[in-house]
């Protein structure tokens, strides 16, 4: 090994010793000679680049490239962070106001999984499980989720530009998109049949569970005994926000389960909960995540609701910010919650009860769909409870 190579592989093995204390390295458990082994295996892959490669070598680049690929090897939420991207979390600099409504996750490329009702993503017809190849023609094959998302963000009335890619199609459609400010109200709510009331929650924020709350009472005095509580394409969110919105409806019991490298920590309903009492139908699909699905677990686990719709993703993580001596950092998920039972959710993500699959997202340019599957069962659904 050259000195040059030598001198690159003792400066990268703190970071990587830092990774594999953390998070483990590429998954393996931290057990000294397993560390030491794959940090020689590192050191081997290092020094063959840099001495057999066809050209001269940037060192620097193919180091970051490494560290993304260790991150993103763990879940699509972790990420190796440049020392400016790890300065502007310390600085805790707010997000500019302006938003397109997406939320990303991903997959070799970065991918939709929900666009906010009535968002300028929702307006231009963005679906769950479209691809951003790139924004603003800056491609996201090397692009965390960290970095997509507030790439999205700016001052309300900038536009930015995705190339999109949908379903088997060979040619990308670009959509260019101007951001506006989030509306305040994440809820609505109307009968959707005799008796039936249909609650549906578009965002989970600090001020969702007063809003569902005043459109339960509302809907109970116009003479709705159960309700439909729709979070499809309800994603991100502060997962605490979730829990509150769960504890309206979950008066005793465990809501979920915290687990990090310490152990599990259950975590209850606590008093005064239960407030909405009605039976309840909870409408979910892949992309509902984050809050919303930790509260869909909450009641599906503790029998307060039926779940109906398809698979949901399984994105219930907190990240932490680990700083790398030189001055990069790690956006590494250092929390992840269970369903009450302390099944695992995050990667895993819930089975509804009753399972009914949505239409496929359309082509570019084409009607969406008006029939709503998942909702006309739900209502049947009610209907027979009733009968009962």
């Amino acid at each position: 090994m050259s000195p040059r190579t030598r001198a690159v592989v003792m400066s990268l093995s703190a970071p990587v010793l830092a990774f594999a204390l953390v998070g483990g390295l590429l998954g393996k458990a931290m057990a000294r000679e397993d560390t030491y082994q794959d940090l020689k295996v590192f050191d081997d892959v290092v020094s063959m680049i840099t001495n057999n490669y066809v050209e001269a070598v940037d060192i620097d680049k193919v180091m970051s490239g490494a560290m993304r690929g260790l991150a993103e090897g763990l879940d699509p939420d972790s990420a190796y962070l440049s020392p400016g991207e790890v300065k502007q979390i310390e600085a805790h600099a707010e997000l500019p106001a302006g938003s397109i409504g997406l939320d990303l996750t991903r997959q070799y490329y970065l991918r939709v999984i929900a666009a906010r009702d009535g968002s300028p993503a929702d307006r231009a017809g963005l679906r769950t499980g479209d691809y951003v190849r790139a924004i603003d023609e800056k491609p996201t094959r090397e692009m965390s989720v960290w970095e997509g998302m507030r790439a999205l963000r700016g001052a309300p009335g900038t536009t930015v530009t995705l190339t999109v890619l949908r379903g088997n199609a060979n040619e990308p459609h670009e959509v260019q998109l101007t951001r506006e400010v989030a509306p305040a109200a994440d809820v609505s709510g109307r009968l959707a049949a005799p008796g039936v009331g249909y609650v549906r929650i578009a965002a989970i924020t600090s001020n969702t569970a007063k809003q569902v709350e005043a459109q339960v009472t509302r809907l109970e005095k116009a003479g709705a005994a159960k309700l439909i509580l729709d979070l499809r394409r309800t994603s991100g969110g502060d997962l605490d926000d979730g829990l509150a919105l769960a504890r309206l409806f979950v008066a005793t019991g465990t809501l979920a389960q915290r687990e990090t490298k310490a152990g599990k920590e259950p975590i209850a309903a606590g008093a005064g909960g239960g407030a909405i009492t009605a039976p309840a139908s909870v409408l979910v699909d892949v992309g509902t995540t984050g809050a919303a699905e930790l509260f869909a677990s909450a009641l599906s686990g503790n029998d307060r609701a039926v779940l109906i719709g398809s698979h949901t993703m399984g994105r219930a993580a907190q990240q932490t910010l680990i700083k790398l001596p030189d001055g990069s950092g790690l956006w590494l998920s250092t929390i992840r919650y269970l369903t009450p039972d302390g099944e695992p959710l995050h990667e895993k993500g819930l089975e509804p009860g009753i399972a009914v699959a949505e239409p496929d997202p359309v082509d570019f340019g084409q009607p969406a769909p008006t029939a709503d599957p998942v909702l006309e069962k739900a209502l049947e659904h009610a209907a027979m409870k009733q009968a009962a």
